[in-house]
């Protein structure tokens, strides 16, 4: 609960995202640095986890990453409270477009070819910016009918 509320802060929310090209630099430059590659991995893997830690709640909804988040959370329960049914269907579309993206990215990095990884990534924070959209559409819906 208290992890969720510092995470819907804005600044939570937008230095989580370039996790996932800063997480493929990183794996990428074993090739430069060998080894040593696990130390970025490592340090950023540690910053996912911390971030949603580090910030404070945010004062209000107004920021549109908290609605963002927000939404997220209303998605994530959705099996208690459900959503509404122009709801349904886009969340886990952009979820699976998302997935494909990182495992192409997955494979280029795996067969070190630059192409894939900066489609894979291109497509896979494409599709969850759009998701973030969605969820603060769901987050307003949602909030709207409570009132």
């Amino acid at each position: 609960e208290a992890a969720w509320a510092r995470h819907a802060n804005p600044w939570s929310g937008w230095t989580r995202v370039p996790a996932l090209p800063l997480l493929a630099l990183a794996i990428w430059s074993r090739d430069w640095l060998g080894w040593w590659a696990l130390l970025p991995v490592v340090a950023l893997l540690a910053w996912l986890w911390v971030n949603p830690r580090l910030f404070r709640p945010p004062r209000d909804e107004t920021a549109w990453m908290t609605r963002g988040v927000l939404g997220e959370r209303l998605w994530l329960a959705r099996d208690e409270t459900p959503v509404p049914a122009h709801h349904r269907r886009a969340p886990n579309i952009l979820s699976a477009i998302g997935a494909a993206g990182v495992l192409l990215a997955i494979g280029g990095l795996a067969m070190r070819a630059g192409w894939a990884v900066i489609a894979g990534v291109a497509v896979a924070m494409l599709a969850k910016l759009w998701f973030i959209d969605r969820m603060v559409w769901l987050h307003q819906d949602m909030t709207k009918e409570r009132e």
